[in-house]
């Protein structure tokens, strides 16, 4: 049976714009900055950010003196994205969009990037394939998703036991953040690739009060919460995910500090 893609990206718009995605990316800062430095971004060149959400990538890589093209498929959030440009003092054309499908010509971009966006994608090759069209010959594309093993992706994984059961050939977001995988993706385009693994730290009072705020503003949580809690789940799913946190907690002072592991992907494609 075909993905039914237009449902599955429906679905991720109306996630993505539940509760208050751009006060949850300011935790995430980081990942863009790093992003950025090891794609080896420069004054003067073209960079396009896929699912460039409030911003992230796009305004980092806007502070280097670069042309920057926002996509998103979600525009509720361009609002939040435009008011941290003007903060930031840099100009980016936002454009509404599908990284499966994207609105610019071949070899459109030096520098194409996306962090913790393109991974969500329901068709891998297919966004790939897209990432390298837009890319000029001897152009790079960089990608930050998180690891499988890493806290976020446990906790997607964890959520997902909860959840109905995805089409089989659905693949996980995560694998975004396994070597292979991205090796098997961009198998044919000839490009180089290199990889790096990061952490992003979440810090808080508590992981209990991390999840408290997680239920105010991320989506995926906000959502499962809404599914489940008629159905008497919720509490149980909870307790899991403050286990989690609670299990990968590195501070030893009462508080919560949990490193969260993600993948940085550079693609160099051949001249």
């Amino acid at each position: 049976m075909a993905l039914d893609v237009e449902q599955i990206k429906k679905g991720q718009r109306a996630m993505w714009s539940t509760g208050d995605y751009p006060e949850m990316a300011t935790h995430i800062v980081s990942a863009a900055e790093k992003l950025v430095e090891l794609a080896g971004v420069r004054e003067g060149e073209e960079v396009l950010d896929v699912a460039t959400g409030s911003g992230n990538v796009a305004i980092v890589a806007a502070g280097r003196g670069t042309k920057v093209t926002g996509l998103d498929l979600t525009p509720e959030l361009f609002d939040a994205a435009r008011r941290r440009m003007e903060e930031a003092g840099v100009e980016i054309e936002l454009v509404e969009g599908d990284a499966e499908s994207m609105p610019f010509g071949d070899g459109s971009f030096d520098c194409v990037l996306s962090c913790f966006g393109v991974m969500f994608a329901p068709r891998h090759q297919q966004a790939v394939t897209e990432l390298v069209r837009v890319c000029r010959p001897g152009g790079t594309i960089g990608i930050a998703a998180w690891t499988p093993e890493g806290a976020t992706g446990r906790m997607f994984k964890t959520v997902g036991g909860y959840m109905p059961p995805p089409p089989p050939e659905l693949v996980p977001p995560a694998m975004w953040g396994d070597e292979q995988h991205l090796r098997e993706l961009f198998e044919g385009s000839g490009a180089q690739l290199e990889f790096t693994r990061a952490n992003v730290e979440f810090a808080w009072e508590s992981s209990d009060g991390w999840l408290a705020y997680n239920e105010r503003v991320l989506g995926p949580t906000i959502m499962a919460k809404n599914a489940l809690e008629p159905q008497g789940r919720w509490e149980s799913l909870r307790a899991e995910l403050v286990a989690l946190y609670d299990e990968a907690n590195e501070a030893t002072d009462g508080t919560m500090r949990v490193p969260a592991e993600y993948l940085l992907t550079i693609a160099r494609l051949p001249g």
